[in-house]
């Protein structure tokens, strides 16, 4: 791929994920904002593109086995990929990091009130989740399963065709609601920094919360940018 003005965040990261590093190094929104070109990035961000392009062109030099991997997956594997790696990391870690904001808040919560409020942006941002991950499971990702199996000739007809975009509209929004978020989380923690009065549990839970909140960047990439694009385009193909 080569790199110019033009070139799209989002098809940036999606050719090579590694170049995320860099987006957020720059403050940049690359999964739920990326459908957006350097040039304009750097005129949003005040950043000097020529700068910003010459950071980026040795990442980009470095194969990603790993986006490789993703971007070759038939959009049915991809639904299942993101069911059993970003769905389950979700529904086994965020009880763990409930237990924790709990216990911080009792312990800390006089000397640090700001764990009121991330505890709050948490526990809203796992009951939304939940609630956003039941309807792809049981609604859109089953949708794609039968495009997939229309498009190889599998099924003749497929009930709800041409309607895919509501869904994903949906979907999307959903996405910025939690990527605005984390966000605020992010500057309330200071990037999720203990303080120098924080225990070990204190360390623990910061990491855990940051750890949550790079593998909800990359899940939403995943859907943003490659997968919801691609169902797009077979929808239309078949249509």
């Amino acid at each position: 791929m080569e790199l110019t003005e033009k070139s799209l965040v989002s098809e940036i990261v999606r050719e090579n994920y590694i170049t995320a590093q860099v987006f957020e190094k720059y403050n940049v929104d690359f999964c739920c904002g990326g459908n957006i070109s350097l040039h304009e990035v750097s005129k949003k961000m005040n950043l000097d593109v020529d700068e910003l392009i010459s950071v980026l062109r040795p990442v980009m030099d470095n194969q990603d086995r790993d986006s490789k991997f993703i971007e070759n997956l038939p959009l049915d594997y991809l639904c299942n990929y993101i069911e059993e790696i970003h769905h389950a990391y979700i529904n086994e870690k965020a009880p763990f990091i409930q237990q924790k904001l709990t216990k911080l808040c009792e312990v800390h919560g006089q000397n640090h009130p700001e764990l009121f409020e991330v505890k709050k942006l948490f526990d809203l941002a796992v009951s939304n989740l939940t609630s956003h991950m039941k309807k792809e499971e049981l609604i859109l990702f089953p949708h794609i399963r039968k495009l997939v199996s229309a498009q190889k000739g599998e099924l003749k007809k497929i009930s709800g065709i041409g309607n895919i975009l509501d869904p994903i509209s949906v979907m999307k929004a959903e996405h910025e609601v939690e990527g605005e978020r984390f966000r605020k989380m992010a500057i309330i923690t200071n990037q999720y920094v203990t303080p120098d009065d924080g225990c070990n549990t204190y360390k623990v839970t910061y990491e855990a919360l940051a750890d949550f909140d790079k593998d909800l960047h990359r899940h939403i990439h995943l859907e943003n940018n490659i997968l919801f694009p691609k169902a797009i385009d077979v929808e239309k193909e078949l249509m």
